[in-house]
C-alpha cells in the first residue's frame, strides 16, 4: 500500500510547494504507462522509500491500494541516504529540446505550434550539440521562449517575432532577442517605431550584448530590456499626423 509506504526526513526532501503541485499532478493525471516503481527498504519500521516518494504520495492521494515496489538491501540509514544521493546525482535531466521532441511525436498541439512557428519564420532548431560549434544565423535553442511566446501571442505574432530575427540574421536567435523583439512589437510605448526597419536596425547595432548588460545594471532593468531600447534608438520611427 502506498500510504504504508514511509519517509525519512534526515535524507529525503520536504515537499516545497513545487513538489506539492508535481504529486498533484500525478494524482490527477495517472498513468499506469508513466509508473516507475518506487525503490524501497526493508527497515525495523516497514518499507522505506529510496526513490519514488512523489509517486508513491501521488498514488497514496489519487486512492490507489497496491503499487508495485523494488526491494533493495540498505539496513543502515548512511546505507539508504548514500542511495538516494546516487539517485540523483546520476540522473540526467531531459533538455528543453529533447522535451520538445518528445511532445512533438506525442501530437502535443503546443510544442506542434511551437514548431510551425520556427518553420514558418524561416528559423531552425537545433537539436544537438549545439554551443560545441560556431552558429548559423537563424539556428536557435530557445524553444521554451518560443513556445510561451505561442502562447502569449498566438501562432502568427510569435512567428513575425522570430522572423524579424531571422531576417536580421541572428545567429543565434536567443531567448533574450525573441523577448526584446516582443517588446519592440507589442509595448505601447514603442508604437512609433518602423518595424519593417527592425531587421536592419538590429544589424546595424551590431553585437550589443556587453552593452545591454551594463545599461541593465545602470537602469535596474533586464538585459533583454536594455537590449530593446538599443535596437529602438536605432529603427526609424513613424511619423504621426500632428
Amino acid at each position: 500500500a502506498p500510504s504504508d509506504l514511509l519517509i525519512e526526513a534526515a535524507y529525503q526532501r520536504d515537499l516545497s510547494p513545487k513538489s506539492m503541485d508535481l504529486i498533484k499532478r500525478i494524482a490527477e493525471r495517472w498513468d499506469w504507462r508513466r509508473f516507475k516503481p518506487p525503490i524501497v527498504a526493508w527497515t525495523e519500521r516497514g518499507f522505506e522509500i529510496i526513490d519514488g516518494q512523489h509517486t508513491a504520495i501521488g498514488a497514496a492521494t489519487r486512492g490507489i491500494d497496491r503499487i508495485p515496489v523494488l526491494v533493495v538491501e540498505a539496513a543502515d540509514l548512511t546505507d539508504r541516504a548514500s542511495a538516494f544521493v546516487g539517485h540523483n546525482q546520476d540522473r540526467l535531466s531531459i533538455t528543453p529540446i529533447q522535451m520538445h521532441q518528445a511532445k512533438i511525436a506525442a501530437g502535443d498541439e503546443d510544442a506542434l505550434t511551437a514548431q510551425q512557428v520556427i518553420n514558418k519564420a524561416g528559423a531552425t532548431l537545433v537539436l544537438s550539440a549545439y554551443g560545441a560549434r560556431g552558429w548559423k544565423p537563424g539556428e536557435t535553442v530557445a524553444i521554451t521562449t518560443i513556445d510561451a511566446l505561442a502562447k502569449k501571442r498566438g501562432a502568427m505574432r510569435a512567428r513575425q517575432v522570430v522572423e524579424v530575427l531571422v531576417k536580421a540574421y541572428a545567429a543565434p536567435v536567443s531567448a533574450a532577442g525573441i523577448k526584446a523583439v516582443d517588446m519592440l512589437m507589442f509595448r505601447p510605448e514603442f508604437s512609433e517605431i518602423d518595424l519593417e526597419h527592425l531587421p536592419a536596425a538590429i544589424i546595424s547595432a551590431g553585437d550589443v550584448e556587453k552593452q545591454a548588460k551594463l545599461d541593465a545594471k545602470t537602469h535596474g532593468i533586464t538585459a533583454w530590456e536594455a537590449m530593446g531600447r538599443i535596437w529602438f534608438r536605432k529603427c526609424r520611427k513613424i511619423r504621426r499626423a500632428a
